[in-house]
């Protein structure tokens, strides 16, 4: 069975190749780091790009999602377009534990990690095993994945995409910012990090994403994973 396709490949894929190089010619000219996202909202091609890609009945409050998602297909496509795909196996030990900064075991057939962490993977999970309620009266919706880049400070910023499937014209993002969470996460309510929420969840073997730190935990989980081995010959 082939890969799922990700969320690149779906919108920008065809996009990137014909609009992108401007962009980095753009940011090259002006020596701005394109991880900045200041820098990278204010090239004249970025922000042509954004204005078109703005559904004709606008997106109010979203466009600071709909900059985040360009941002990240940039960096993305700037970074060759690494994705780690998860399996089941690999999905569930990522979301029971940190890794210890070693990627999945190779040959498993549950992980086609990189060997290296770029600025700018994707990471994407077993399908519909992460769920995720994103505003109080929105239904819960399934975490395809999440890409994952880093700041120049040296923090991540992991935006989450859900609801992806072939019936949904489009799907929605969210994303969370910051450095690695210091010690273990807990939640407010006493449940373990990522315990469903959904009914009969736990029972079915799901899980749930929530809040922002979980999401910022998760991409420095996968970000992990997604590290190359110590002392391994390149």
């Amino acid at each position: 069975m082939p890969p799922r396709p990700t969320p690149f490949e779906l919108v920008f894929e065809a996009l990137a190749h014909e609009r992108f190089p401007a962009i980095q010619a753009g940011l090259a000219a002006a020596g701005a780091d394109p991880r900045d996202r200041d820098a990278f909202l204010i090239d004249r091609a970025a922000t042509t790009l954004l204005h078109e890609l703005r559904p004709d009945e606008g997106v109010g409050e979203g466009i600071d999602q709909l900059a985040a998602l360009l941002h990240h297909a940039y960096l993305h496509w700037a970074a060759g377009a690494p994705v780690l795909r998860l399996g089941p196996e690999a999905t569930a030990a990522l979301l029971e534990r940190r890794p210890a900064g070693t990627q999945t075991t190779p040959g498993t057939g549950d992980s086609d990690a990189p060997r290296e962490a770029p600025s700018g993977f994707y990471a994407q999970l077993a399908e519909r095993q992460l769920w995720a309620q994103l505003d109080a009266d929105a239904p819960h919706e399934p975490l395809d994945g999440c890409f994952v880049a880093e700041a120049p400070d040296g923090a991540l910023r992991v935006l989450g995409v859900f609801g992806v499937h072939a019936g949904r014209p489009g799907f929605s993002v969210a994303e969370a910012a910051g450095p690695e969470p210091a010690g273990e996460l807990r939640r407010a309510d006493g449940t373990p990090l990522f315990a469903s929420q959904l009914p009969g969840g736990a029972v079915a073997g799901l899980h749930s994403l929530a809040g922002a730190e979980e999401l910022l935990e998760l991409g420095w989980r996968a970000r992990a994973v997604n590290a190359p081995v110590p002392g391994a010959a390149s």
